[in-house]
């Protein structure tokens, strides 16, 4: 590769700057260019990949660089933006684009900080900023925002009052209906992968965003539940708190992750005269957990785990009361012994709900070291012994349960 012109200065940006100002291990490194054309970089050796902006891979490294940019709002939505990039560009207009100031500080080659918009004050003050007013012209920005905090809420971050308002004024707009069900879910996925996903939907709620972007889930929040079972009374609350649990004890599975967000649906769907009980919410809980699935294109095997997850939570809970030939029939809706990972993932989902309760997070959750063991027992019976024994057609069927069920006794004690 030739090097670039000595007038042309490359930066490192965004997350890389922002996390290693945080202390955070270093992921991904991105880089923007300034005063480079396309040429210029084509000609340094650089492979463009960019096809809505000029973004190129180094030839050694493999890093992104993007040539310093502008975007101007053309049209509703996220996607309609009018991007321009040519050498005239400077830095502090590329990173007056960006979101949160938080991500719009600069590295030079030589280690100084380029800072317009006091990202790295708000990092030590541990606020979530909006960089200018341009922020209210793209919503995806309004899930961004709620997902970074599933991040750094631990962090003891906060959002910003001015930032809070005018996603609410973006929520208020209806432009959240533009957003692309693949965008929402990713935004999602990420925010069930960190460390503290109730705060990605109570930072939605907050704005007056989840009912339009997460309405099934929204419609938990003022429902109440019995007292004596949920401390915390709210069910909106607890999903909060089960899919925190959900990602300490399975931390960055958005599949564990889903399935928790998923698991209570259908107390929103109990009739009124009926509350604070919930009597069949599990089998409620299914129509919803399908319809936000199908809403939001989520994987199938995210889905599959949700529905399962909603109508056997309560089963699982009481593992202990059911009987062998039940647990085989349990194993069997779930599609566990064809997917033995099924059941160890339904027994995590089980073991967040039961201990994302207010004041139970530390509580002993035994049933779901029950469930696996007695599904290994289960799954220790081979089909291949019942027909080495000459069992065949529909009889194998039942043969086989038979001793699925003789084993979850055995192994029962």
């Amino acid at each position: 590769m030739t090097a670039l012109p000595e007038t042309v200065k490359t930066y490192l940006v965004g997350g890389a700057v922002r996390d290693a100002l945080l202390g955070l291990p270093a992921g991904d490194r991105d880089f923007v260019v300034v005063g480079a054309g396309v040429q210029e970089m084509l000609d340094a050796g650089f492979r463009q990949v960019g096809r809505d902006f000029p973004v190129f891979l180094h030839p050694d490294t493999g890093e992104e660089h993007a040539l310093a940019r502008t975007e101007r709002k053309s049209g509703r939505g996220y996607t309609g933006f009018v991007v321009h990039a040519d050498p005239s560009v400077t830095l502090e207009d590329d990173l007056r684009r960006r979101d949160f100031t938080i991500n719009a500080i600069a590295r030079a080659e030589d280690g100084t900080l380029v800072d317009p918009f006091d990202g790295a004050r708000d990092i030590e003050a541990r606020v979530l900023r909006h960089v200018g007013e341009a922020f209210v012209e793209d919503p995806l920005r309004v899930l961004r925002a709620a997902r970074f905090m599933a991040r750094f809420a631990p962090l003891g971050f906060t959002v910003a009052p001015e930032t809070l308002a005018l996603m609410r004024q973006m929520a208020a707009s209806g432009e959240l209906a533009e957003l692309v069900p693949e965008r929402v879910w990713q935004e999602l996925a990420k925010a069930l992968r960190a460390a503290a996903p109730g705060a990605f939907l109570r930072t939605l709620r907050e704005a007056d965003a989840l009912r339009a972007v997460l309405p099934e889930v929204d419609a938990l929040y003022g429902v109440p539940q019995r007292a004596e079972y949920h401390p915390e009374i709210d069910t909106g609350l607890h999903c909060e708190l089960v899919c925190d649990m959900a990602a300490r004890l399975a931390p960055g599975d958005d599949l564990i992750g889903y399935a928790a967000l998923c698991h209570d649906l259908g107390k929103a769907l109990t009739p009124a005269d009926m509350l604070p009980k919930h009597l069949m919410h599990e089998q409620r809980g299914v129509a919803p957990a399908i319809a936000m699935s199908q809403r939001l294109k989520v994987p199938n095997e995210h889905r599959e785990l949700a529905v399962a997850c909603c109508r056997e939570h309560l089963n699982v809970h009481r593992i202990a009361e059911l009987k062998a030939a039940t647990v085989v029939d349990l194993i069997a809706r779930c599609d566990g012994f064809r997917k033995p990972a099924r059941i160890d993932q339904l027994a995590s989902v089980c073991e967040a709900d039961a201990r994302g309760r207010t004041g139970l997070a530390e509580a002993d959750y035994p049933q779901a070291d029950t469930l696996r063991h007695l599904h290994a027992a289960a799954m220790a019976v081979r089909g291949a012994d019942i027909a080495a024994q000459g069992v065949t057609g529909p009889a194998f069927g039942e043969v086989l349960r038979k001793a699925r069920i003789a084993a979850i006794a055995a192994a029962r004690g």
